[in-house]
């Protein structure tokens, strides 16, 4: 597992020998888990801010559900939600922050308010490379079949590793001949965008195959329908998968969690780089 670092605007990470969290802030009245939304302004300041003692090293608020069948929002009224936000957070912290958005003028306009980070669900549509470029930001690029709103209903794939690592080393190849650094790109498998719960699990445990694009990976697990089909129950009950599916993600190469639950898969995420550090110094042993 080789160490990388991620920069942001005038921010990195070093990732490899400690995963770094993402904690989740849902400034929507929609989001799938309850228990991440937040549409009052001073409720999701609280929350982001509580993320960050419990040691999230990147919030990422997000305007717009993308959770399967739903709707987009038009880019005024995300916007409407996530500045308010932003723009008083930033002045409380210096976490990276990232936004969670699909739109380029979503992304120039709170990039120009202080966000780090573009967390794009679509991996780069029309314009966002040239935004993300120019602000000299961070972007995740995010693989989906299909869109948020029909993404679920039929997904299929022939080889859903392959093709899913094929769409993000082109992303990849689009962001870095747009300008975007290639220091400052994640790779997002998608976990639950456009997939069943047989592909979810092989994403899972191959993740190692998607280390060949030189890039930090990122995986985002966290209460999602798989693990409640996984283990019958509802969101609500989903912390214990959750924290199974971050371990074995860890494990097999993610180095960026996504997660609402910050201060229990800051555990998690301790154990399975230990976990992970030891089979890397297994290997070195062997070569």
């Amino acid at each position: 597992m080789r160490s990388h670092i991620f920069k942001a605007r005038d921010k990195k990470l070093v990732l490899g020998e400690r995963s770094a969290l993402m904690g989740v802030v849902n400034v929507t009245p929609d989001s799938f888990y309850e228990g991440s939304r937040y549409p009052e302004v001073s409720q999701a300041i609280d929350a982001a801010l509580a993320l960050i003692e419990a040691g999230a090293d990147i919030v990422d608020i997000g305007g717009e559900s993308t959770r399967p069948g739903s709707d987009e929002v038009r880019a005024p009224e995300e916007l409407e939600r996530v500045m308010p936000v932003l723009e008083t957070l930033r002045k409380q912290t210096d976490v990276m922050i990232s936004i969670d958005t699909r739109k380029a003028l979503v992304a120039e306009t709170v990039l120009a308010a202080g966000a780090d980070v573009i967390n794009d669900v679509s991996a780069l549509d029309d314009g966002m490379v040239d935004v993300v470029a120019r602000a000299g930001a961070g972007i995740a690029l995010m693989h989906i079949q299909g869109s948020p709103e029909t993404m679920q209903q039929s997904p299929a794939y022939r080889d859903v590793v392959g093709e899913v690592k094929a769409f993000l080393q082109e992303a990849v190849t689009r962001a870095e001949a747009g300008g975007v650094s290639n220091e400052s790109i994640l790779v997002d498998p998608g976990i639950g965008f456009g997939k069943t719960l047989t592909h979810n699990l092989e994403l899972l445990a191959n993740l190692a195959e998607l280390s060949d694009l030189g890039k930090p990976i990122l995986v985002g697990t966290s209460r999602k329908s798989f693990i409640g089909r996984l283990l019958e129950d509802s969101s609500k009950n989903r912390v214990f998968g959750t924290a199974g599916s971050v371990a074995a993600a860890i494990v097999n190469g993610a180095t960026v969690v996504r997660v609402h639950d910050v201060a229990e898969m800051a555990d998690v995420a301790r154990v399975a780089d230990a976990v992970r550090a030891a089979s890397r110094t297994r290997e070195e042993i062997l070569q």
